[in-house]
C-alpha cells in the first residue's frame, strides 16, 4: 500500500511538472530529444515528460542595453570616446534562440564596428551636430544585422561624445570667441539702430517744424486775404451807398420840380466839393460861370 501511493504520488509530480503556464510578453522554445519542436505563446501548455523540455524563456518586451564607451576616429583623425544606448525586441525565440550564441555581445561588437564606420566618414564637426543621421544610419545597419537572429532594433541612440582635452578645450575657446563675436554685434547693431532712431526723429521733426510754418504761412495769408476782402467789400458798400445817396438826391430834386438854374447851383456845390480847398485850378462850364455872374449881379443889387 505505500509503495502505490508513492507511485502515484510520483506520478502526480510528474503530471504537474509537465503543466506550464506562459506568461504575458515571453514565449518558451520547446525541444524534443534535443531538437527544436515548437514555440509556445502565452498560456497553458502540456509537454511530453522526460522527452520535452523548455528550452529558453525569450522575452519579447523592447529591452534596453547600454554599451560603454567606445574609441572611434573622425575623418579628420580625432579620436574621441561613444557610448549608444541600443533598443531592440525579439520577434522571432526560435531565431533568438538557435541564431546567434550569445546575441547581446553580438550587438555589442556590432554596434562598435557600425558606429566606427559611420564616425570614420564623418569630420568633428559633423559628428557633433549629426547626431539624427548617425542615429539613423546605424538603427538600420543593426536593424539588417540582425534580422537573421530574430531581433528587431527599434533605435540606436548616442548618449555621450566625449573628445580629447585638447579639443575640448579649444571648442570652449571657439565657442567663448563666438559668444564675444555675437556680443559685440548685438551692441553694434543697437548702437546703429539707436542712430538711425535718433536722425529719425530729428527728421520728423524738422518735418513738423517745416509743416507747422507752411501752416503758420497759409493762415496768414488767408487772413490777410480775407482782411483784403474785407476792406474791398467795405469800400464797394461805401462806394455803393453814396452813389446811393447821390441817386437818391437826383431823385428828390427831380420829384421837387427844380429849375434850370438850381440844377446849374447844385452843379457849381458840387465842383466845390470836389475840390474840397486843395485844388489850384479848376474849369467850370460856361454854364455855370453865367449861373455864377448871375447870382453876383443879385448880390450886388441887394447891397
Amino acid at each position: 500500500m505505500p509503495v502505490i501511493i508513492t507511485i502515484v504520488v510520483i506520478i502526480l509530480a510528474i503530471l504537474i511538472s509537465c503543466i506550464r503556464i506562459v506568461p504575458q510578453a515571453h514565449a518558451y522554445v520547446v525541444e524534443r530529444l534535443g531538437a527544436y519542436l515548437t514555440t509556445w505563446p502565452v498560456g497553458l501548455h502540456i509537454k511530453a515528460p522526460f522527452i520535452d523540455r523548455v528550452a529558453k524563456n525569450v522575452n519579447l518586451k523592447e529591452q534596453v542595453v547600454d554599451f560603454p564607451p567606445q574609441p572611434v576616429i573622425t575623418k579628420d583623425n580625432v579620436t574621441m570616446q561613444i557610448d549608444t544606448v541600443v533598443y531592440y525586441q525579439i520577434t522571432d525565440p526560435k531565431l533568438y534562440s538557435y541564431g546567434v550564441e550569445n546575441p547581446i555581445m553580438a550587438i555589442e561588437n556590432l554596434t562598435a564596428t557600425t558606429l566606427r564606420n559611420v564616425i570614420g566618414d564623418l569630420e568633428l564637426d559633423e559628428t557633433l551636430t549629426s547626431r539624427e543621421t548617425i542615429n539613423t544610419t546605424m538603427r538600420s545597419s543593426l536593424d539588417i544585422a540582425t534580422d537573421p537572429w530574430g531581433i528587431k532594433v527599434n533605435r540606436v541612440e548616442l548618449k555621450n561624445i566625449i573628445p580629447p582635452a585638447a579639443i575640448k578645450d579649444a571648442m570652449e575657446k571657439q565657442m567663448k570667441a563666438e559668444r564675444e563675436r555675437r556680443e559685440a554685434i548685438l551692441i553694434a547693431e543697437g548702437e546703429k539702430k539707436s542712430t538711425i532712431l535718433i536722425a529719425e526723429g530729428k527728421k520728423e521733426s524738422a518735418i513738423l517744424d517745416a509743416e507747422a510754418e507752411k501752416q503758420a504761412a497759409i493762415l496768414r495769408a488767408e487772413a490777410k486775404k480775407e482782411a483784403t476782402i474785407k476792406e474791398a467789400e467795405g469800400q464797394a458798400q461805401a462806394i455803393l451807398r453814396i452813389q446811393q445817396a447821390n441817386a437818391d438826391g437826383l431823385k428828390m430834386i427831380k420829384e421837387a420840380n427844380a429849375d434850370e438854374a438850381v440844377l446849374r447851383l447844385k452843379s457849381l456845390e458840387a465842383f466845390q466839393k470836389a475840390a474840397d480847398g486843395q485844388a489850384t485850378k479848376i474849369i467850370i462850364p460856361s454854364e455855370i460861370q453865367g449861373i455864377a455872374g448871375l447870382a453876383k449881379s443879385v448880390a450886388e443889387i441887394a447891397k
